[in-house]
């Protein structure tokens, strides 16, 4: 039995549900990541006893699993565009926001397909916009193709700004760092493709780098897309 299928418990002493310990969950995420959320600290938050909080939910990992349904919601758009290249692109580029928002869930994308309403709600409506236009096995394989590119696309700009935090250094201030080194070993003649990339190459931000690669990605996928025969 899921977390989503397993009744609530009563609410008393203290009222609690599961929305509110997801809501606590969240807002702790937000601040500190996923570090900062266990079972003891949201039912600190939430002025409970942590052996309430099982009652509502058996492990950390059903915990994050409602939590990340809970912001999948943001991710759903009020109304979906008719072509599936936008309906895609979207998607894609609200994922990214909604990271950006809960940088956390960068750290659970991927993997399992998460089971709440809301995730099942983004897979159908990814599903929904590649309906009838190929066979479902060109649509999965597609589908697949293009959460893997911003997945990754999305965890690198997490991962850069996580370094920028870390280490006190704009993308900027840490080019200039490394500069020298950089020159000293591109002078050396040992990296050609790499030295035309750093002189030659034209910097752009980080949504339009994800806004390029994803339009290349559903280029590709396009390609693979044919009207099943009548």
């Amino acid at each position: 039995m899921t977390v989503w299928d397993r009744p609530e418990p009563p609410s008393r002493p203290v009222p609690l549900d599961r929305q509110r310990i997801v809501s606590a969950a969240v807002a702790l995420a937000d601040e500190g990541g996923l570090e900062a959320v266990s079972v003891r600290k949201v039912a600190a938050r939430l002025d409970a006893g942590p052996m309430r909080l099982y009652g509502y939910i058996s492990t950390k990992e059903e915990l994050f699993d409602l939590m990340v349904d809970e912001v999948q919601a943001e991710i759903l758009p009020e109304e979906q565009p008719e072509d599936w290249r936008g309906a895609l692109s979207v998607l894609a580029h609200r994922t990214r926001r909604t990271v950006l928002r809960h940088e956390w869930l960068a750290d659970l994308l991927g993997g399992r397909p998460t089971l709440g309403p809301n995730g099942l709600a983004v897979t159908e409506a990814t599903l929904a916009a590649l309906d009838g236009l190929a066979d479902i096995d060109t649509v999965m394989r597609a589908v697949e193709t293009v959460s893997a590119y911003f997945t990754g696309a999305i965890r690198r700009e997490v991962a850069n700004l996580r370094a920028e935090r870390a280490t006190g250094l704009s993308e900027l201030d840490w080019q200039r760092a490394s500069g020298p080194h950089v020159t000293r070993m591109l002078a050396t003649g040992r990296f050609p493709a790499l030295s035309k990339a750093v002189y030659d190459g034209t910097d752009v931000d980080a949504e339009a780098s994800f806004a390029t690669g994803l339009d290349w990605v559903l280029d590709a996928v396009a390609m693979k897309l044919t009207r099943p025969q009548v």
